[in-house]
């Protein structure tokens, strides 16, 4: 086996477009494992614990991209970095958000023409960045992770200060003034305006609406910490200030992992004065009554049903799960859930569901980064977020990559004890090209050998995302796949087949 490590210095690259290329170039012949990282500390912790770093390139520094491979091949190494170094020499296109495909990407906020900057460099860099953008009367859009808390307050009271808005750190979604930021998919102009702390929860809630005939005003994503006791909700109670006055939204939803209580009842207290109708989902919270003009839903598809509904003016139909009938049947010793999602907020909302039914609920499977070959589950009901910094830590995020979340499936498809998968497919800018390709295979090749789990899945977009829903939705239906039509039905499916594997506690 050949190591190769290449270092270029004084070199930034947001980790979006390196885990792109990562994805690209990875599973090509003669090229095994391959990494592209700025040279933190953490990163090259990473690489040294996988064995991709060489002895020297530990003197890179955070400023300096290192790209990492190895292979059977010195050549195929050779050939594989000449096109990393194009794929990153690659001018400013429309995909990535720029307007003229030719352009040149601005390098400073002074040179933007807008009046929001997206930040996207190694976490303790990324404050000081977004406070020259503040105090260029720009809105922030922070994608970067590993921020240090007190930095996230800082920038956050510097905001409020300056009537502006922070999204993020740790921002993975946003949609304004009908663009996209980070992960988010096509979806139709409208007058719902969204405000989340979670990502793939945004993402679910938009598209659900799109498919209902509903519409979005702006999504804003506000980071996974804006409710946590430190930051106290400013982004969002900041956000929900803007959209109450946004002639362009009607109805605002409020969605986000379970929040501090402190923040939710402040949260709460302020959607109440909005003249606005207000829909909250903080899933898994124990949230007091609502008072006039706030819906409380429990889950993603009802924040979205009750939106809908008020934004269309007319009651929406339920939608009936399907019919379970057959779908248990000659399971023999199956009983365990490995629900192994690409989306945090999905875990939560399937963990709310499902364990107040189940005795066991695991949301994690120890050591198993030190484990060869495809990773031991625990013998109890499994619910991962596959995108987790513990799962994505020198690894690409599984909405760009599903090599990791292949080795899980792989383990839970051939694990006698497992009855059902639940899997969820991502689309939209950002994701993977084709999602449930990749995981269709071994899907097919359980359910042909007739004795295998059952498998739940759901595709979250829409029929204007590059990776079409329709053609996503119909891969996993042919390889065998139940499909249906949210995050929420998915958790209720497997939750209704467990009680019939189990019976009811």
């Amino acid at each position: 086996m050949v190591v190769r490590n290449w270092i270029r210095s004084n070199s930034y690259y947001d980790s979006v477009a390196l885990m792109r290329v990562a994805s690209e170039l990875r599973g090509r012949p003669g090229v095994g494992a391959i990494s592209l990282v700025m040279g933190t500390d953490a990163n090259l912790e990473v690489l040294a614990g996988s064995g991709l770093l060489e002895a020297g390139a530990e003197q890179a520094g955070p400023n300096d991209l290192v790209i990492a491979m190895d292979g059977d091949e010195a050549d195929a190494l050779d050939a594989a970095l000449q096109d990393a170094e194009d794929m990153l020499r690659q001018p400013w296109s429309a995909s990535e958000g720029g307007d003229d495909p030719g352009a040149e990407a601005p390098r400073r906020l002074v040179d933007v023409p807008a009046n929001l900057a997206l930040v996207s460099t190694p976490g303790q860099y990324a404050a000081a960045e977004a406070l020259k953008a503040l105090e260029y009367g720009m809105h922030v859009f922070v994608f970067s992770d590993k921020v240090p808390i007190d930095d996230e307050l800082m920038l956050k009271q510097e905001a409020t200060q300056r009537g502006l808005l922070v999204m993020g750190p740790d921002c993975g979604t946003a949609i304004i003034n009908g663009t996209a930021l980070g992960f988010a998919n096509e979806v139709r102009r409208g007058d719902v305006g969204l405000i989340g702390a979670s990502g793939t929860g945004l993402q679910q809630i938009s598209t659900l609406l799109d498919s209902l005939g509903a519409g979005i005003s702006q999504l804003v994503g506000v980071g996974s910490h804006d409710l946590s006791a430190e930051i106290g909700g400013l982004s969002m109670l900041s956000a929900l200030d803007a959209l109450s006055t946004d002639p362009e939204t009607a109805v605002i939803v409020l969605v986000s992992k379970p929040p501090a209580s402190s923040v939710a009842e402040r949260v709460l207290t302020r959607a109440a004065t909005v003249d606005k109708p207000v829909v909250v989902a903080f899933l898994g919270a124990d949230l007091p009554a609502p008072d006039s003009g706030v819906t409380t839903a429990s889950t993603l598809r009802d924040a979205a049903m009750a939106a809908g509904a008020i934004s269309l003016g007319r009651p929406l139909p339920t939608r009936e799960s399907p019919d379970l009938a057959g779908m248990i049947e000659d399971l023999g010793p199956r009983r365990l859930l490995r629900a192994l999602y690409a989306g945090g907020t999905f875990a939560y909302e399937a963990e709310a569901l499902i364990a107040p039914h189940v005795d066991r609920l695991a949301r994690a499977v120890p050591d198993w980064t030190q484990q060869e070959g495809a990773p031991d589950l625990p013998l109890d009901h499994l619910v991962l977020d596959l995108g987790d910094d513990v799962f994505t830590a020198g690894r690409p995020h599984p909405m760009i990559d599903p090599t990791t979340r292949l080795e899980f499936l792989r383990s839970a498809l051939n694990d006698p004890a497992t009855g059902v998968v639940v899997l969820d497919v991502v689309l939209g800018h950002g994701a993977d090209d084709d999602p449930a390709g990749a995981l269709a295979p071994l899907v097919a090749e359980s359910t042909a050998a007739g004795d295998g789990p059952v498998v739940v899945a759901f595709v979250v977009g829409t029929s204007h995302d590059s990776q079409q829903f329709a053609v996503q939705e119909q891969k996993l239906r042919a390889a065998g796949a139940a499909v249906v039509d949210s995050s929420t039905t998915a958790a209720q499916v497997a939750c209704s087949l467990l009680m019939k594997l189990e019976g009811p506690r």
